[in-house]
């Protein structure tokens, strides 16, 4: 290094730190102490301020930085959210497993009350719920608006209902439900939601390989621009090495820059998935109350939030770790 190179100013708050831990000329050298700890903490606290003002000070490639590394997180943040309020809109698993046992016409309420304890006494069967055929009639009036339909047709033509929920084996279950000689009719919605389950665990999959390859991405992008801030005080580096400072005494203001632009990509991120939330919600409550649900769409929660903000954060202080130690790898004086 030149002479002229010598005498580029340095960050002054990291020279006083260098300089109050050389022993002055004929003193011992000092034994790590409170006052060294203090020492540490304040040039992490300076860090976290400084870098912040870096990143500050350039609002524009900041805005770019931040905006892509934003996109490449919001869309595997966005594809679960899909998947979650998918598995939401679908119920709950355990009413999906309900077989629907509908007995012969000429079965009467005595035999169907019987047939009811029979099954319950079934190591297969969880729960054997029993539906007359006023409690069926009484359900298409408030829920079917058949009511008047009903009450032209005279008698009621509903036959005695068994609901089944199933304990191990749903299809087995089903079969054997199906050789009952009173059963007319056994509804078995099992298809449907295996084939639905089957699908989320293909989006939950994806999520996650779209996921790493975005996060790649991002890593890629923060990593690039602290590269282009390193190269920036290339000189200030290179005098605080001859200053005899440490690898991690010239990483921490990097690390924490990384981890800035992480965090305000990762709250970014957040808010246009929270505004996009927001336009669909109303459209798609109007679609579900026309099916009879009062099904809404869920955004983050609190703690989702955090782990969002935290993950990002981590993100991007990878990021800076990387590029910072590789360049301090190439740049390390070497003894002659």
């Amino acid at each position: 290094m030149s002479e002229a190179d010598a005498r580029e100013p340095i960050d002054p708050h990291r020279q006083r730190e260098l300089e109050s831990r050389r022993p002055r000329e004929g003193e011992a050298p000092r034994a790590a102490s409170g006052n060294g700890v203090a020492t540490w903490f304040d040039h992490h606290l300076y860090s976290v301020v400084a870098s912040l003002g870096r990143m500050l000070g350039k609002p524009w490639a900041t805005l770019l930085t931040v905006g892509v590394m934003a996109v490449a997180l919001a869309l595997p943040l966005g594809l679960w959210l899909v998947l979650g309020n998918i598995e939401r809109f679908a119920g709950h698993v355990e009413q999906s497993r309900e077989i629907s046992v509908f007995l012969k016409q000429d079965v009467g309420a005595a035999r169907a009350q019987a047939l009811a304890g029979e099954l319950r006494d079934r190591r297969n069967v969880g729960k054997v719920v029993l539906r007359t055929p006023e409690q069926g009639l009484q359900e298409l009036r408030e829920k079917g608006g058949l009511g008047e339909a009903i009450d032209a047709a005279g008698d009621n033509p509903l036959p005695f209902l068994l609901i089944v929920t199933p304990r191990g084996d749903e299809a087995m279950l089903a079969d054997g439900l199906r050789q009952l000689p009173e059963a007319d009719q056994v509804q078995h919605d099992a298809q449907w939601r295996q084939r639905l389950n089957d699908w989320l665990r293909f989006g939950n999959r994806a999520a996650w390989v779209l996921a790493a390859l975005l996060g790649l991405g991002a890593l890629l992008v923060v990593g690039n621009t602290v590269r282009l801030d390193i190269q920036g005080r290339r000189e200030e580096i290179g005098v605080l090495q001859l200053l005899g400072a440490t690898d991690g005494f010239i990483r921490r203001p990097f690390l924490y820059l990384g981890a800035w632009y992480g965090l305000a990509a990762g709250a970014a991120a957040i808010g246009l998935l929270t505004l996009t939330g927001m336009a669909l919600r109303e459209p798609l409550a109007e679609l579900a109350r026309s099916y009879g649900s009062r099904f809404e769409l869920a955004g983050f929660t609190p703690v989702q939030v955090l782990v969002v903000l935290a993950g990002a954060a981590l993100l991007g202080w990878l990021g800076g770790g990387i590029v910072t130690g590789h360049f301090l790898r190439q740049t390390r004086p070497t003894d002659t």
